[in-house]
């Protein structure tokens, strides 16, 4: 894949869809490519949330572990971002994402995330958004809510 062809990538990804094209190859080149076989875990809860990880494509599973074993919350492909509650709320990472298939990922770093972030507000209200649905989905999938209510805005 060319440096052409992650721009128009993370162009897909709602959170990137007004950065300008200068700022998202500076991303694709600063950013760790990284590929993960079926069943390699990107991360574990608990870990340090120390950078956030754009799927380029592939697939992933989201597991929360609870007094009750494993919960899984999730499912992940391509154009879509983990980690970020981590990294911006400076927090261990909150569940485990491991592969299903094989997995490609940008890895940006805290640093660069969290500049981004800064320079783009764009950014944080798509990043608040998405996780506004993944909180509704988790309330959900632990039956706390009916789907639709409570949890994310619907609009």
């Amino acid at each position: 894949m060319t440096i052409r062809d992650e721009v128009r990538q993370l162009r897909r990804v709602p959170m990137f869809a007004k950065v300008d094209s200068a700022r998202l190859k500076l991303i694709c080149f600063t950013s760790d490519r990284l590929v993960f076989s079926r069943g390699e875990i990107v991360f574990e809860q608990g870990d340090t949330g120390d950078a956030v990880y754009l799927i380029l494509s592939g697939t992933a599973e989201v597991e929360v572990e609870t007094r009750h074993g494993p919960l899984h919350v999730a499912d992940v492909g391509p154009n879509k971002t983990v980690g970020e509650i981590s990294v911006l709320c400076e927090l261990p990472r909150t569940a485990t994402v491991r592969a299903t298939s094989e997995l490609v990922t940008l890895r940006l770093d805290q640093e660069q995330f969290m500049r981004l972030v800064e320079d783009y507000p764009d950014v944080a209200v798509e990043i608040l958004r998405e996780m506004a649905m993944r909180l509704d989905v988790a309330l959900q999938v632990a039956g706390r809510t009916p789907p639709g209510r409570g949890g994310a805005p619907r609009s």
